[in-house]
């Protein structure tokens, strides 16, 4: 019997319940998806605590990163046959679609062919960290060969995937993390430098590691008031990337208090996975990245049956990790 994650209230790791359900058809535009592997992502826990850009319709499900096999296509489906085997990107509102289940429903452009050689964790582990990175860094062609790229809590799976699309774009990634320990696992990752944030001087360090410099971009997922000591390591002509709100509090404009020679700017990943054009060039950087080497999926910790959503969650959120954390799904 087909399953799904559902919660009927916002809240805790703790509202999320595994219900059966019909077997759901496609619709037009619409694929069914044999789910073998489901990627976690942080937006996911905001959306079921409430928090999240749009408020859930209760009950709801949610989800957006999936690798499985087609099952069955519904009409005016031409690029997906029963038999593919493909992965999801977030490409549609948890309001509509949730890949949290054993047999969902996706629409046909949110999915793409699988790539050969990785498992379908890895596959549900790739998109969302690497569309992301794309999209903000190399889309719009501001981070150039040889410029230098600060990014902040660099061992999630976005900023692990940004050191790498920086490396592949010729630039250098200086990586700041709150943990010691997880230092080696970033240089490894390809970047140039690491910052302790709490132990080292991030001013200092950043100084010394651009020869005065600068950087040329900043990639942020916290937000809030840090984003003015992060806006002082910008190079004139600089670019503050915020692209996430770690932090819930207010999120000041960098340069009001000096007119500095800057620019900020929100970023969503939606701007690529919601325009055709913009995701069929991010899927090809993202492609040949994985082809070459460039690119490989990060996975930190894998969760074995949609039973284990909740403690899934919870080490989601405790933020521990260095990568992504994958949730297979054996029912």
């Amino acid at each position: 019997m087909p399953r799904t994650v559902v919660f009927e209230t916002t809240g805790g790791p703790e509202v999320l319940a595994v219900r059966e359900r019909a077997l759901p058809e496609p619709g037009p535009g619409e694929l069914r998806l044999r789910v073998a592997a489901i990627g976690l992502n942080r937006a996911e826990a905001l959306f079921r605590a409430g928090t999240y850009l749009e408020r859930p319709r209760l009950p709801a499900t949610l989800g957006y990163e999936a690798s499985g096999t087609v099952e069955a296509v519904g009409e005016g489906v031409t690029a997906f046959t029963p038999g593919d085997r493909v992965d999801t990107v977030p490409a549609f509102s948890q309001n509509d679609y949730g890949v949290y289940g054993t047999h969902v429903l996706v629409p046909a452009r949110a999915a793409v062919p699988h790539p050969a050689g990785l498992t379908p964790a890895q596959g549900a582990a790739v998109w969302m960290p690497y569309l992301t990175a794309y999209g903000a860094l190399a889309e719009d062609g501001h981070l150039r060969p040889g410029d230098h790229v600060l990014i902040t809590a660099a061992a999630s799976g976005v900023g692990l995937a940004a050191i790498r699309t920086a490396r592949r774009l010729g630039a250098h990634p200086i990586a700041t993390t709150r943990t010691r320990a997880k230092a080696r696992h970033l240089l490894d990752a390809g970047a140039a430098e690491v910052v302790v944030t709490g132990e080292d001087d991030l001013l200092a360090r950043v100084d010394a590691a651009t020869g005065g410099s600068g950087v040329r971009t900043v990639f942020d997922p916290v937000a809030g008031p840090g984003v003015l000591t992060l806006a002082r390591t910008l190079a004139p002509g600089g670019r503050l990337t915020v692209y996430g709100r770690l932090d819930p509090r207010d999120t000041p404009m960098p340069g009001q208090d000096t007119f500095a020679p800057v620019t900020s700017r929100f970023f969503s990943m939606h701007e690529v996975t919601r325009d055709d054009e913009r995701l069929r060039r991010a899927h090809a950087f993202v492609t040949a990245g994985l082809a070459d080497g460039s690119f490989t999926p990060a996975v930190d910790r894998v969760f074995e049956g949609l039973d284990t959503v909740a403690e899934a969650h919870r080490y989601l959120e405790a933020g521990t990790q260095i990568g992504k954390i994958v949730l297979t799904v054996g029912d």
